[in-house]
């Protein structure tokens, strides 16, 4: 395992080194799993303080604690964000039966088990661009994890360089609460690839 993580690493550094040298920084191994562990953790006990916000009381023994793929850093890539040259409105489908609407504001291209791939990066239409709301489907989607999708949040760099971790890769809250809307991934932001890492479908 650690000879795995180690290697995984040393990818993540040589991609992060050919795009650009001022862009992402390959983590420390043992510091870079004990924060994702610690991230996990965290978002438990959240959780469990806040009944409702969003796991209802009596269901908080089914769906805690969450759970999760092993924590692989080979799914923490870098990418690069290019700016969408008219940011289109979507109307996003919602779990609700609502539709929402979202302004593409650029793409993440990046390069995930060989191939370049790219996700859009919205966020609610009429906002400013505070942080990059990045909603996925992939291969897992409707078996192994959430059949309505995951997410990733990525705070804006002044860069325009990035690091997608898909091992942060989180459900939308109604997948524990029906109460709350959310969402669905376009379909131009599903990957044909499993993408085994981040939260997983959750407990029943």
């Amino acid at each position: 395992m650690v000879a795995a993580v180690a290697r995984a690493l040393v990818v993540v550094a040589a991609l992060a080194l050919a795009a650009c040298s001022s862009g992402p920084a390959a983590p420390d191994a043992a510091s870079y799993v004990g924060e994702v562990t610690s991230a996990r953790a965290g978002k438990d006990r959240q959780f469990r303080e806040f009944p409702g916000e969003p796991v209802p009381a009596d269901k908080l023994d089914v769906f805690l604690p969450l759970r999760y793929y092993p924590i692989d850093p080979s799914y923490a890539v870098p990418a690069v964000f290019k700016l969408a040259d008219d940011r289109p409105v979507f109307e996003m489908p919602t779990s609700t039966g609502t539709l929402r609407k979202y302004q593409l504001v650029g793409s993440l291209e990046f390069t995930l088990q060989g191939e370049v791939r790219r996700l859009g990066a919205f966020v609610e239409a009429g906002m400013p661009i505070v942080d990059l709301f990045v909603p996925f489907a992939d291969a897992t989607t409707g078996t192994e994890t959430y059949p309505a999708g995951r997410y990733l949040d990525l705070h804006p760099t002044s860069t325009g360089y990035y690091t997608i971790d898909f091992n942060h890769a989180y459900n939308p809250y109604c997948a524990y609460n029906a109460a709350y809307e959310c969402p669905f991934p376009p379909p131009s932001n599903r990957l044909d690839v499993p993408i085994r890492a981040g939260e997983k479908q959750p407990g029943t």
